[in-house]
């Protein structure tokens, strides 16, 4: 059992926890990811490390309420327990070499992407952040997005805060005013990331995409977080679980990846709605 040290409503629909795992937090690197069960009854959930405090021993993950067990997960509270939590799993965010780089996160997407600016900003890269929500009641992280800055823009689809746009906007700007990037990092929904990769490849940037597929039990078995990339004219498939979640994002069959991410979207909207339900009788 792991216990729930800290919990905060960051918008109407994301919550982040701060969970008591040591030995998690021990191994922890950006770009990683834990998969979880709230209780023994519960289905395993993959969600993407959000920050850990190896002195304190606890991992932070920040989640979107969308189906059933991220609706059972948010009626946990501070103190209470959740089933089980292992990882680290993944492989971390390449940062090698990597002095000047963009990170262009959306939405709840927007709780990867910090911790992937936070360590680049350690080590010392110039970093530029894009993060766009929205609107302004979905906004989350600001502060903690500009203390790892350098140069932060902040976007909004309907124009309530900030710029009005979405994040491909400024990222177009900056580099057909001959900004150079040695890498943009983009995570988000699966469309901000094919249309981030469209908009970088005339400039010959490298675009890395972080990948967050159905997933089941983590380890490359159950094959059902398989990414198709096209290599050298080649549909090769890869797992997210092990192979990334970080990949090149020129390779990636987007339009294949958003029609599978589409497949359970009627059953999970159902189950969310029973428990919520559950939730309202009990």
């Amino acid at each position: 059992m792991y216990k729930i040290i800290r919990k905060k409503v960051l918008n109407p629909t994301v919550t982040q926890m701060e969970i008591d795992a040591p030995l998690v937090a021990k191994k922890a690197k950006p770009g990683q990811f834990i998969i979880l069960r709230v209780d023994e009854e519960g289905e395993r959930i993959p969600l993407t490390i959000a920050g850990s405090n190896p002195v304190e021993g606890t991992v932070k993950i920040i989640f979107q309420v969308v189906g059933a067990t991220t609706e059972r997960l948010n009626h946990k509270k501070a103190g209470e327990y959740i089933q089980d939590f292992a990882g680290p799993l993944g492989v971390a965010t390449h940062t090698d070499g990597i002095k000047k780089v963009c990170i262009v996160g959306g939405g709840v997407g927007c709780a990867i992407a910090m911790p992937v600016a936070q360590e680049f900003h350690r080590l010392g890269s110039e970093v530029t952040s894009i993060i766009g929500f929205r609107n302004k009641d979905l906004l989350i992280l600001e502060d903690e997005f500009k203390a790892c800055s350098d140069k932060l823009v902040v976007m909004t689809d309907d124009g309530s805060y900030a710029r009005q746009g979405n994040v491909t906007v400024p990222l177009k700007e900056m580099l057909e005013a001959g900004e150079k990037f040695d890498m943009i990092i983009t995570i988000g929904p699966l469309v901000m990331m094919k249309f981030v990769t469209l908009t970088a490849k005339p400039y010959g940037i490298p675009v890395t995409a972080s990948m967050n597929p159905i997933m089941i039990d983590g380890t490359g078995m159950c094959g059902g977080c398989r990414i198709t990339l096209i290599q050298d004219g080649k549909r090769v498939t890869k797992f997210a679980c092990v192979d990334g979640p970080d990949f090149n994002g020129y390779e990636i069959d987007f339009d294949e990846a958003m029609s599978r991410g589409r497949t359970y979207f009627d059953f999970e909207r159902h189950a969310h709605e029973a428990v919520c339900n559950l939730f309202k009788k009990a």
